[in-house]
């Protein structure tokens, strides 16, 4: 099955039951200061689950369900291996409480919970003919309790004690997006020893000061990832070869059939995400989300010069568009986005043609740790090659940045701002 069929029978499996399908929010959230861009998929409900917001008012039912997309920013120099995306979409249903009847077969409109929730999650996998290979929830930590109901309902599901299993806080909590809002235990569905469903009970508030309260009516946050999903559905050994990124995939690799697997994949990763960011309203700059845009930008550049593909980015930027345009009618604007990416690259092509030819002078991969601190510092302030940029240069040399290596350079910096600031 392609991604757009996949995309629509998840969306009418859970209308079906009583939800309403709710289109995707901004990458730039609208009502949340809190993060600078669109982490997951309830982001756009968190106000429904403290009911500031009333969701029988605004939506006619306290379920939903979206197809959510996300930009997440603590993974961008993972970029490149297997599995860690910028942008990617979250297939999620909602309930909003006060819980009405947690009975999977009641297709209703009120809230629902733990039982109803997994027992649809089951059921939509089986549905496409996956099977579980485990499961986990949440074992209890920090005088919150083991989450028995949630073992218990895998339990009645069929799952035998070996297959259920049990982590604290880091692995089974949630939550919240940004420094406070809704979060709670979690149970984590695994297919193909890949996390693939995460089923959040939002039981509790998190304060700006790190404390949980409960909240009033509990309620159902549920995220998959969708690239995941096609992942396992389409049987290929990564997500990079599901449909969701061609037919991008395949003009890079008809230009250059010998890229490194590594530098395609940000090719991929980093296309897609300028093209939604800018979509949404990004623009490139040196500060917050724009300077994320700015960031992927510029390695996105990289790769294409190191490739001498940058002639034919149009062409990339085209498929990008062409496949997700029918889904998200923003993205459908090819000239607006050309030409913001158009002006970053201009505005950048002579630095970084300088800064390689300095990089390549300069950096012969037999430096100790202070030495290439102190050359990093050169290529940046002399030159204007971004650290971030060298740090790729070098991973293309395999070489590993080192920590000391880093400190050094942000000594160096630090004092050479102080100088700048007196003169």
């Amino acid at each position: 099955m392609k991604s757009e069929e996949i995309r629509q029978y998840f969306l009418e499996f859970f209308e079906k039951r009583g939800h309403k399908i709710i289109p995707s929010s901004s990458l730039i959230p609208e009502d949340d200061p809190s993060v600078l861009l669109t982490t997951a998929g309830m982001q756009q409900f968190k106000k429904y689950f403290t009911r500031e917001k009333d969701p029988i008012k605004d939506f006619g039912t306290q379920r939903v369900a979206s197809i959510q997309k996300c930009f997440r920013t603590t993974d961008i120099e993972e970029i490149g291996d297997e599995r860690h995306l910028s942008f990617f979409e979250m297939l999620g249903n909602f309930s909003f409480g006060p819980i009405v009847n947690d009975d999977p077969n009641d297709y209703g409109i009120g809230g629902y919970f733990k039982k109803a929730s997994i027992n649809w999650a089951y059921e939509f996998l089986k549905s496409l003919g996956l099977k579980i290979d485990y499961v986990s929830v949440f074992k209890g930590e920090n005088n919150i309790p083991f989450d028995e109901e949630s073992y218990n309902v895998w339990i009645s599901l069929g799952f035998k004690k070996e297959d259920i299993k049990k982590f604290g806080k880091e692995d089974n909590f949630w939550g919240p997006t940004g420094e406070e809002g809704p979060c709670g235990p979690t149970t984590e569905i695994y297919i193909d020893n890949i996390e693939v469903w995460n089923l959040v009970f939002n039981e509790y508030y998190q304060t700006a000061d790190k404390k949980l309260e409960k909240l009033k009516y509990p309620g159902v946050d549920t995220g998959m990832g969708f690239e995941r999903l096609m992942k396992v559905l389409q049987k290929t050994p990564t997500i990079f070869e599901t449909d969701l990124f061609e037919p991008l995939r395949t003009y890079v690799l008809n230009e250059k059939p010998d890229i490194a697997e590594r530098d395609l994949r940000i090719i991929l990763d980093h296309t897609r995400g300028a093209v939604f960011l800018i979509a949404d309203g990004v623009r490139p700059s040196n500060l917050e989300r724009g300077y994320i845009l700015r960031r992927i930008l510029r390695r996105l550049m990289l790769k294409l010069k190191i490739w001498d593909i940058l002639s034919k980015k149009d062409v990339f930027i085209k498929a990008v568009i062409d496949k997700f345009k029918n889904i998200y009618k923003e993205i459908d604007n090819y000239d607006k986005i050309k030409e913001v990416i158009d002006k970053e690259f201009r505005g950048f092509e002579k630095t970084l043609e300088r800064g390689l030819r300095e990089f390549n002078k300069r950096i012969n991969g037999n430096e100790k740790e202070e030495e290439l601190g102190e050359k990093l510092f050169v290529l940046y302030t002399s030159f204007g090659l971004p650290l971030e940029i060298s740090k790729e240069l070098l991973k293309n040399m395999n070489i590993e940045i080192t920590e000391n290596s880093i400190n050094i350079f942000n000594k160096l910096f630090k004092e050479h701002q102080k100088i700048s600031k007196n003169i």
